[in-house]
């Protein structure tokens, strides 16, 4: 496990039913860690920086289609970085480049197709939201330069454009966020429940 330096410290926002928020508040439960090859962005506990609105709209869309959660909550969080695999930073961007042949070669050596990125069915703005290689090159990588190299990684960020122009020829995005997955629970300093009686619909 590696070594957290308290040098970024981030508010982030976990989409969840309420009995997520209770259990974790009151009951000490842990947030449980996503593990869905289509994760965007590999293993870990998925938060939204900074954006409470976001990760209440994620968790109603959640129960107007999923049905897999009943009251739609948000669950705030105090998160140190720490070593993160951040890809706001041009250096771990440059590493995934390098990287990727490798990751290929692997597959190949084991007979594995390389996953594609696809959009969901009832996607209308063309976003490819199932992530599938972005999240096993991901997986892949850090799995690799803990193994190999003895890098250590707490955390995972990246931006994200999505969603349909603001507005006609915008190049900004209506649902663009920075995400975070937290892939060592250690990196969550402590958890609070957001006032979002003024984000409900």
């Amino acid at each position: 496990m590696g070594e957290l330096s308290y040098q970024r410290t981030v508010i982030a926002y976990h989409g969840c039913d309420e009995a997520v928020v209770t259990g974790v508040l009151l009951h000490g439960q842990r947030v449980r860690a996503s593990a869905n090859d289509y994760d965007w962005l590999g293993r870990g506990i998925y938060f939204w920086e900074h954006g409470p609105r976001r990760a209440l709209e994620w968790a109603q869309w959640r129960a107007r289609v999923f049905k897999n959660i009943r009251k739609p909550a948000v669950l705030g969080a105090f998160i140190n970085l720490g070593n993160c695999f951040d890809l706001l930073d041009t250096n771990y961007t440059r590493l995934l480049t390098e990287m990727f042949p490798l990751y290929r070669q692997a597959c190949q050596g084991g007979g594995v197709a390389v996953p594609q990125n696809l959009p969901a069915r009832d996607e209308a703005s063309g976003d490819l939201v199932l992530r599938y290689l972005d999240c096993a090159v991901v997986n892949w990588c850090l799995d690799f330069l803990e193994k190999e190299e003895r890098q250590y990684f707490h955390t995972v960020r990246c931006v994200f454009s999505e969603g349909t122009p603001a507005y006609e020829g915008s190049k900004i995005m209506a649902k663009s966020h920075i995400q975070i997955a937290v892939r060592d629970v250690s990196a969550v300093i402590g958890y609070f429940k957001p006032n979002v009686d003024n984000l409900a619909e």
